[in-house]
């Protein structure tokens, strides 16, 4: 851990906040007070977020919102990274703290079975369960679970219609799902397995603490994870052992890129991808093109250039 100064600290909790706009300012002063940068999202529903810094700041953050409502029991995923990964501190309000487009579904009420690291593989091998992960198509493309359905969804808002064709589809054929579902942290399966059980089905299970929660836990050579896990800093991807990974993003779309895409003739660092490069105009490019200049200087001199962070892909 030595030289790996910063902790990463993903953390959510759903708990009822009857005025999240009142919690705000104390909660964002407490972050900026103790040097601490990310994003966190405050809603009715509860908390949800990234945040980064040194091991004491950190943890006066964690000891703030633990003092909140219902909080006490705070869900926490820690990893480090040699290199900070976020350039500012966000706390931002939000109808929803990750975006199903469900307003009365409550996760509270009724949520899947928790299933630990160490009992996924055995849930998983079993022929009858239906596997889902329930992220979306460019977090899937660099790694998910061997025999993964795949919704190839845009975002978290189009999961509930392709359940239901799905499970028409699997219904058409006589049969009853038994559905264990899995995202990054955990925190999208307490909806979407809040929302299959009210559709009826009782058989459903999601991965406690998410993918990240099965790398750190799960030696690799027993893993049935194949390839990497997005996540929403810089460090862009983890492998095993909560490793950096090999990904790093476009600049100009923010999709996760592969050495493979890196080495493609489309690709220049911070201007363009094979993912976006027939999507943008020469006068884009050459915008992006500038801010990379501004970014390399900044970096030379040791400081954050005010426009190096951009917004990436939504976990919604």
């Amino acid at each position: 851990m030595s030289d790996h100064t910063f902790r990463i600290a993903a953390l959510y909790q759903f708990t009822r906040f009857d005025d999240p706009a009142a919690i705000r300012p104390a909660l964002l002063d407490a972050c900026l007070a103790n040097g601490v940068r990310g994003t966190l999202l405050l809603a009715r529903e509860g908390i949800n977020g990234t945040i980064a810094g040194l091991d004491a700041g950190i943890e006066a953050v964690l000891d703030h919102i633990r003092g909140l409502p219902g909080c006490a029991q705070l869900e926490v995923k820690e990893s480090r990274s040699v290199t900070e990964p976020f350039h500012r501190m966000k706390v931002r309000l939000k109808k929803e703290i990750v975006t199903m487009g469900q307003p009365d579904l409550d996760p509270l009420a009724r949520v899947g079975t928790y299933v630990a690291p160490e009992d996924w593989n055995a849930l998983i091998s079993e022929p009858e369960t239906i596997l889902i992960d329930t992220r979306n198509d460019y977090e899937v493309a660099i790694g998910t679970f061997a025999g993964a359905e795949d919704p190839k969804t845009k975002s978290f808002r189009e999961f509930p219609e392709w359940f239901r064709q799905r499970r028409a589809a699997l219904e058409a054929k006589g049969k009853t799902p038994k559905i264990a579902m899995f995202c990054t942290g955990g925190i999208r399966c307490e909806k979407s397995t809040a929302f299959v059980k009210a559709e009826g089905l009782e058989e459903v299970y999601h991965l406690k603490g998410g993918i990240l929660n099965y790398l750190e836990h799960v030696p690799a050579e027993q893993s049935l994870w194949q390839g990497e896990c997005f996540v929403f800093d810089e460090r862009v991807s983890v492998g095993h052992g909560l490793t950096v990974g090999n990904h790093e993003l476009c600049r100009a779309c923010r999709m996760p890129l592969s050495e493979e895409d890196r080495a493609s003739p489309q690709f220049e660092r911070g201007v363009s991808c094979p993912h976006c490069y027939a999507t943008r105009t020469d006068e884009q490019r050459a915008r992006y093109a500038e801010r990379q200049r501004q970014e390399e200087l900044a970096q030379a001199r040791g400081s954050d250039h005010v426009g190096a962070q951009f917004p990436k892909p939504s976990p919604d």
